[in-house]
C-alpha cells in the first residue's frame, strides 16, 4: 500500500437518512479506532498455564473522532442537531485504499473552541451504536 494523505481519510454523514452520504466539511484531523474486549477463559487446565480466550466473545466498538474549522452550514448544524436530539444516525468512514466503514454511531462529544486571533474550531467524536459494516475498496 503506497503511502496516504491524511486529508483522504473521510467522516461522512447521512443527512436525511435516505442513504446518500455528505463527508462532514472543515475537518482537518480524523481518526478511527476499533477495539474488541476479550474474554479470558483460562483455568487451571489450561495448557502450559497459558491465557485462552474465547473467540468470538467480547464486545467489539468503534470510536471515530475529528476536529477543523467550520465549512458548511449544512454539515455543522446536522451534527449539533444529532448532539441535541440524541440521534444516532448512519456514517461513514472512508479510509483511503483500505475500505470504508458504515454504521450507526453516536455522537457523545461536540466542543467548540476559538481565539481572539484565530479561526473557530470544532471537534466532534463519535461512538459505534450498533452493527458496523466493512467494504474494501
Amino acid at each position: 500500500m503506497a503511502v496516504q494523505a491524511g486529508k483522504d481519510l473521510l467522516i461522512k454523514i447521512d443527512q436525511t437518512g435516505d442513504g446518500m452520504f455528505e463527508t462532514i466539511a472543515g475537518l482537518r484531523a480524523t481518526r478511527a479506532a476499533f477495539n474488541a474486549e476479550t474474554v479470558d477463559v483460562t483455568s487451571l487446565e489450561s495448557a502450559g498455564g497459558w491465557r485462552e480466550l474465547l473467540a468470538g466473545a467480547g464486545v467489539k466498538s468503534a470510536a471515530i473522532s475529528g476536529s477543523g474549522v467550520f465549512r458548511d452550514a449544512n454539515t455543522d448544524e446536522r451534527a449539533r442537531q444529532i448532539f441535541f436530539d440524541g440521534e444516532i444516525p448512519d456514517f461513514q468512514v472512508v479510509i483511503p485504499d483500505f475500505g470504508v466503514i458504515e454504521g450507526p454511531f453516536q455522537i457523545t462529544a461536540l466542543e467548540y473552541a476559538g481565539s481572539h486571533n484565530g479561526e473557530a474550531t470544532y471537534e466532534v467524536t463519535l461512538a459505534s451504536a450498533g452493527v458496523l459494516t466493512f467494504t474494501a475498496l
